[in-house]
Formats: C-alpha cells, structure tokens, sequence
C-alpha cells in the first residue's frame, strides 16, 4: 500500500528550544496548535485564531544559553521535503497526532535537518553540554536522567495519541501514527513514518515505513524490515488479522489473514516451496492474502500454504483503550 504525498499546506504554532546561536534543538506543537491547509483558515477551540503560546524567560532554563522561543511554522506544501528543523518537528506532530497517516507527508532528508541532543529529565540539551546540566541538577537537589541520545524524541513527551496503551515510552519515536485501540507492549517498537491503522497488538519491532493494518498481532521479539533496514524503497505492509509469529520476521509485504510462524524470518530472496512443489522467492507472494510461511523443522526449508477463514483474532479486553 503506497500512499501519495499529500500536497497540502501545513501550519503550526508551538514552542522550540534554541541554543545560543540558534540551533534548534527540539520544537512541540500542542494538538490544538497545528494542523493542515492554510493557517489563516484555523481556529481554536474557543473559536479564536491560534498563536504560539506563552514561554518562560531564557533564564529560567539550567543549561547557558539555551532559551524557549515562540514559534509559527508554514509548510506550503507536505509534497516537498523538510525545509529545516521546525518543519521537520511539525511533520512528526501531524503524523502522530493522526492528522496524517505513514507515507503522506515528505520525509526525504529528515536526519540532515534534525540535531543530535540528550534527552535528559530537564528537558532536551546539547550533547556536549550535559555535564553542565548535571553538575546544575545535582546542586538542585535534583538527579539527572539521561533517556537517550537522539535525533528524534520519545513521542509520548510530545503527544499523547487517544484510544492506545504504550507500555514502554522509550521505545516509540515521534512520528509514529498509532491508531485507536493499537496496544504496544514493553519489547514494542514503533520507528517514525510508521505505525498502524486500527487495533492491533505490538510486541515486535514496526520499522520506519512500514503500516500494520487492523486487527494485527506483531509477536514478541518480531521484526518487519523497514526502508532504512536494508529494503530500499520497498514500503511493508502487514494486512488485516495478520499473525507475525514471536520471534519471526519479515521483508515482504502480508495481505489478510496471513501467518507467518514463530521464528521464521521471510526475506524477499528467501526460497520458498509452493503446494505442488515449485520454489519461488518470496517476493512473488508479497502482499498476498491468506498465506501461512513455515519451516520444515527437520530439513529447514521454508514452506508456504495456503489457509482459509480469518486470521488473528485479538482480545478485545486488551484494546479497549479508552
């Protein structure tokens, strides 16, 4: 499923962190704050125009030289790649605020715009710079923690989808589109520009590009190859009830009610032996519907089969979300 850039403007008014000589560091867009089409045409809640909102004096902040600024950012059109730091933050926004979906906005060049900081309990701060801020806490009475060191933040310090359950913060990036009722357990992973599309359970790895359709199970310690994995421009999908077994793995697109067994790892140039016996690579099924992929646990091959009826069926106690 290739999804075509949306060519619509974009508009956002939030808050960045800047050092002394302008580097932005990080910038959030409160959900009420941004959105698509032109920004003169938005209104708040209350009926009036957005506008950036109230920040705290640069000396309030730990670290020299850095300082909250009020922002306004205009994206023409969502067709063209980031231009700069603010446009980048403003694409992630959308997407995990579910205004668009994986693969609707330009991505293109997003590391080259973005900036390596620490992401630490007092708020983003250059690398170089930590022990300045260390030294700042401690004499606070308060203990630093370092959460990562990144270009891209932990989602839920920016956004807080509706309608979902993520266990471990740490392991979904800005950026990620998770749709209602989606479940992503503590060993779930889900990278920006992914993500899925309704409930689903995520106890694997979502790699950057790659869209989980409703009602899909991605097993513990799974993984789907994503485009900065080594698949190119290859867009994976996962289809409907599809079942990616506990430590399996895939590069090439599941259609519906596919499953692909625990421990079997489906790579496009992976052989496999049809019904009758022919062997194929796996790409010539990608995107197929109700396929099961299996190994021969004596010989090794790997088989595919197909299966009738659903696929996975999830409970839905663990996805009422709300």
């Amino acid at each position: 499923m290739i999804t075509a850039f949306f060519d619509t403007p974009a508009w956002g008014f939030g808050v960045a962190t800047v050092t002394a000589d302008g580097e932005v560091l990080d910038a959030w867009y409160p959900q009420d704050h941004l959105g698509l089409g032109e920004a003169g045409e938005a209104e708040s809640p209350d009926g009036s125009q957005p506008h950036a909102p109230q920040v705290p004096p640069a000396e309030d902040r730990p670290v020299r030289g850095l300082r909250s600024i009020p922002i306004t950012c205009v994206i023409d059109s969502l067709a063209a790649p980031p231009a700069d730091a603010l446009d980048a933050y403003l694409r992630l926004h959308l997407l995990s605020a579910r205004m668009i979906r994986p693969h609707q906005a330009n991505l293109e060049g997003i590391f080259g715009v973005l900036t390596n900081v620490a992401w630490t309990s007092a708020g983003p701060c250059p690398p170089d710079q930590v022990e300045q801020l260390r030294w700042t806490e401690r004499a606070a009475g308060r203990r630093l923690a370092i959460l990562g060191v990144d270009k891209f933040p932990r989602m839920i310090d920016y956004i807080v989808p509706s309608g979902v359950r993520v266990a471990n913060g740490d392991r979904v990036r800005l950026g990620a589109h998770l749709a209602p009722g989606t479940t992503v357990m503590h060993e779930g992973f889900v990278n920006y520009n992914a993500g899925t599309l309704g409930a689903s359970m995520i106890e694997g790895r979502i790699s950057s590009g790659v869209v989980v359709d409703d009602g899909s199970d991605i097993g513990g310690g799974s993984s789907i190859m994503g485009t900065l994995s080594g698949g190119g421009k290859e867009i994976v999908r996962v289809g409907k009830r599809s079942l990616l077994g506990a430590n399996a793995g895939i590069g090439i697109s599941l259609g519906d009610d596919c499953v692909v067994e625990a421990g079997c790892y489906v790579t496009a140039g992976s052989k496999v032996v049809l019904p009758d016996g022919r062997i194929i690579k796996a790409s010539e099924l990608s995107g197929s519907d109700g396929l099961l992929f299996m190994r021969n646990s004596v010989t090794g091959t790997m088989h595919v089969r197909p299966r009738a009826g659903m696929g996975a069926a999830l409970n839905p106690v663990l996805h009422a979300n709300g």
